[in-house]
């Protein structure tokens, strides 16, 4: 006997009917504090005003009529990213993976119209997540996640995460791309220094290998710079975004120099429901709001603050947690217990938090999360992380 929901999620037995802010409610009305946002979707809370206006807005107007024809509202949110970012030009998705996908074909497309389309070999670091589609899982290359699905995609080489020797030997003229988190979500929340990262567009300029940044988790004012590459005073020359850019509603974009995009003409690529006016009117409201500078530097400051008292959780349960890590408000703390055993009893204190790889468990708030409601998260960790000694 099998589900009638295809059994590929190991879930929590938990379920939630509605959401206010920072907080999710069960149906018997038991208030959740949140700290997964959805992994890093909503970042702008459950239920957010704004957003809903936009939504229902829309909504009453006329929800798809696909890329056959003109999107004014795909149009505007095209523009607002073209005019906050490093890119020339957008292709709207609904999703990282297909984000991904399309980056993927962007870097070959471009090497082909180049006149060297053997130049495909793309290179990626250990640990990535960049979704799970088969050209995906194939420039990740965990066993984790390839197992079972047979002959992958070639052309990807995976290398030890910020390893910039392993990097530099392995790139050449013939590299057609690196493709790399600037801050890895289910990686662990490790963050690549911005010095790595300048250090790679470098070696990237002198091999005239593409830069593909994955800011699926990591951007959209996570890390309290609209993009996290942007602390490193870098600029790619592809990049995915995805998750908080719809703040809950399925969106997702790549964006790229008109030289990197130069391949990609009419009938190279498409979607049917990408860029949909639903998806975009909401998406525009989200840029509108994150965008602005006094909201990141609220960002900002709410992460040093989260990250004060975390610091102080770590010293108060040393035989719990590790460190501290990660950037604004995509935070992870690295525990010296298996992270589901701090997820679950983080459950019985209702707070919700996300596991990742490297023992690390994943705070990740809603980016307006009000400074009570970190004291109180914490409060809450720390009485998780008293059942775990006892």
């Amino acid at each position: 006997m099998i589900d009638a929901v295809l059994p590929t999620y190991n879930r929590a037995p938990l379920a939630f009917e509605r959401g206010e802010g920072a907080w999710a409610i069960a149906a018997d009305g038991t208030r959740y504090l949140d700290l997964g946002a959805g992994i890093a979707v909503n970042v702008l809370g459950h239920a957010n005003p704004e957003l809903v206006a936009a939504l229902t807005e829309q909504a009453g107007k006329i929800w798809h009529v696909s890329n056959l024809y003109q999107i004014p509202q795909q149009q505007r949110l095209a523009e607002l990213l073209v005019g906050s970012t490093f890119a020339d030009t957008v292709f709207v998705t609904n999703s990282g993976t297909e984000a991904a996908e399309l980056a993927i074909k962007m870097v070959r497309k471009y090497w082909s119209e180049k006149g060297q389309p053997d130049r495909i070999e793309i290179l990626t670091f250990e640990g990535a997540f960049h979704g799970r589609s088969t050209g995906a899982i194939a420039a990740a290359g965990s066993e984790k996640m390839t197992k079972g699905y047979g002959p992958l995609m070639p052309g990807f080489r995976t290398l030890p995460w910020g390893d910039l020797a392993a990097l530099e030997a392995a790139i050449s003229d013939r590299t057609a791309a690196v493709m790399l988190e600037p801050v890895q979500g289910e990686g662990g929340i490790r963050p690549m220094a911005d010095e790595d990262l300048r250090k790679i567009r470098a070696l990237c300029d002198r091999t005239g290998a593409l830069l593909v940044l994955d800011e699926v988790q990591c951007g959209m004012g996570r890390t309290g710079r609209l993009f996290a590459h942007e602390w490193a005073g870098v600029t790619p020359d592809i990049m995915m975004v995805a998750k908080g850019i719809g703040g809950g509603f399925p969106l997702g974009a790549v964006l790229a120099t008109a030289e990197a995009a130069s391949g990609m003409g009419v009938g190279s690529h498409g979607s049917t429901y990408g860029g949909n006016p639903l998806a975009c009117a909401v998406g525009t409201r989200v840029m509108e709001i994150v965008a602005d500078d006094a909201f990141l530097a609220e960002v900002n400051r709410k992460g040093a603050l989260f990250r004060q008292k975390l610091e102080g959780l770590v010293a108060a349960h040393p035989d719990v947690f590790e460190d501290v890590r990660g950037v604004g408000l995509m935070l992870g703390l690295r525990c010296k217990v298996a992270p589901t055993e701090v997820v679950a009893a983080a459950y019985d204190e209702h707070l919700l938090t996300v596991p990742a790889a490297d023992n690390v468990v994943r705070l990740l708030p809603p980016l307006n999360i009000s400074d009570e409601e970190i004291t109180e998260a914490v409060a809450r960790l720390d009485r998780a992380a008293t059942t775990l000694e006892g």
